[in-house]
């Protein structure tokens, strides 16, 4: 399932990380990798918010829909 489908409120294991080349590594960047746990915190007008590593970050949609969870 991608992470743009998925509910607020929810924590999942990221499976894979797909897209362009420069969307893999800013996402990686982020501590975005395999088998890491994101968690969405909300949905704003396209934005997600997700928490990764105790961080939180804002996403847009594209690279919402690049993670598999």
């Amino acid at each position: 399932m991608l992470l743009s489908k998925a509910k607020v409120g929810q924590t999942f294991s990221i499976k894979n990380v797909t897209g362009k080349e420069k969307v893999r590594k800013f996402l990686f960047t982020l501590g975005c990798s395999e088998g890491e746990e994101i968690t969405l915190i909300s949905k704003l007008a396209g934005n997600y918010i997700v928490n990764i590593k105790d961080g939180r970050y804002a996403i847009d949609e594209k690279m919402a829909k690049s993670i598999e969870v």
